[in-house]
């Protein structure tokens, strides 16, 4: 499959784990970026199908980096990533116009669905 993913997360371990699940169905055209900023600005090198983006990270959270991505393109794809107890957040991003989210801790069956259900 052709689509490009970018995978946002402070943690290097949760990209690996998306990134695993993932290539592991297929998705071979994987980014990543350690923290909102790396993601505004991978975003707007590289124009990705869909962004994994977790909502709590250094420097710009995912809320900030959300609004950011969506100014420069509208139609963008992004689904949010957050842990238990952020319902707050989590509703804010899908305002902001996130498509969906996923919960931490992932369930790779999860993550796959969410991503086929988007990427089609």
């Amino acid at each position: 499959m052709d689509n490009k993913i970018l995978i946002v997360d402070d943690a290097a371990f949760m990209r690996m784990m998306i990134k695993d699940t993932l290539k592991k169905n297929g998705y071979e055209n994987l980014l990543e970026a350690s923290d909102g900023e790396q993601a505004v600005q991978t975003y707007k090198a590289e124009k990705p199908d869909l962004v994994i983006m977790d909502i709590t990270m250094p420097n710009k959270n995912g809320l900030e980096a959300l609004k950011e991505i969506k100014e420069m393109d509208p139609n963008a794809k992004i689904v949010m990533c957050s842990a238990m107890g952020q319902e707050s957040m989590v509703v804010e991003a899908i305002r902001t116009g996130a498509k969906d989210f996923i919960v931490k801790p992932f369930k790779a069956d999860r993550v796959l669905k969410t991503v086929q259900g988007i990427l089609g």
